[in-house]
């Protein structure tokens, strides 16, 4: 069954309404964004969850320490990392975590745009999964437009043959059975395509992507 995140909450009335409707985990953004969560109200949200749903963090250029403590403090099952994360700081952020989860974003322009290749080794040893987004240096998810899927098919295989690849990038309830028969992945994130303005969920939209989602063949 694909694994769905939906990010960007900042209530407990839209966190309890994504739990309801069947999302495996939650998103925290504690970057700059219009759906940053203060530290206290996210930890009263996280609190009050089901012990099952996964809590994840997402920082953008964080210290290992930092993102170690913010952890801790609320309880995170997992973080996600959207910035300027090198590989080689991969083993820091793990000493930092523990045996949480860590998803390491990659946006996808980046790579289409350039003459470097992603390989393999370059994910092992590293995060637990990786995020293939939309996104900028001026805005790092969130942008509602999906990157072009066709051109990404091979770094997605890449990706997949070393860790479980997350797609996200302008999924909505319309397309994302489309992405998950072109990618076949891991687990798909949502945030503007569940939400009414930013960081406030709408219910019919999120009920509808996660039926879509739970509508296609197990992986």
């Amino acid at each position: 069954m694909t694994w769905i995140k939906i990010c960007g909450t900042t209530s407990l009335a839209d966190a309890e309404l994504s739990v309801s409707g069947g999302a495996d985990a939650l998103g925290f953004i504690f970057a700059e964004s219009p759906r940053r969560i203060d530290l206290l109200l996210a930890a009263e949200i996280i609190d009050a969850l089901p012990a099952q749903v996964e809590k994840i963090g997402v920082f953008v250029n964080e210290t290992p320490t930092r993102v170690g403590r913010i952890a801790n403090q609320l309880g995170l099952t997992g973080v996600q990392l959207q910035g300027d994360e090198s590989a080689e700081q991969l083993g820091e952020f793990r000493r930092a975590v523990g045996k949480r989860r860590i998803i390491k974003t990659l946006q996808a322009i980046r790579w289409l745009g350039s003459a470097q290749d992603l390989s393999a080794d370059d994910l092992r040893p590293g995060p637990d999964a990786v995020l293939l987004d939309s996104g900028s240096a001026a805005q790092r998810g969130g942008t509602g437009l999906p990157f072009d899927w066709e051109k990404a098919l091979p770094l997605a295989r890449t990706i997949q043959s070393a860790v479980p690849l997350i797609v996200a990038g302008g999924l909505n309830a319309q397309n994302v059975g489309d992405a998950l028969r072109r990618f076949h992945p891991w687990g798909v994130d949502v945030v503007s395509g569940v939400e009414r303005e930013p960081g406030k969920k709408d219910e019919a939209k999120l009920r509808a992507f996660i039926a879509a989602v739970r509508q296609q063949p197990a992986r």
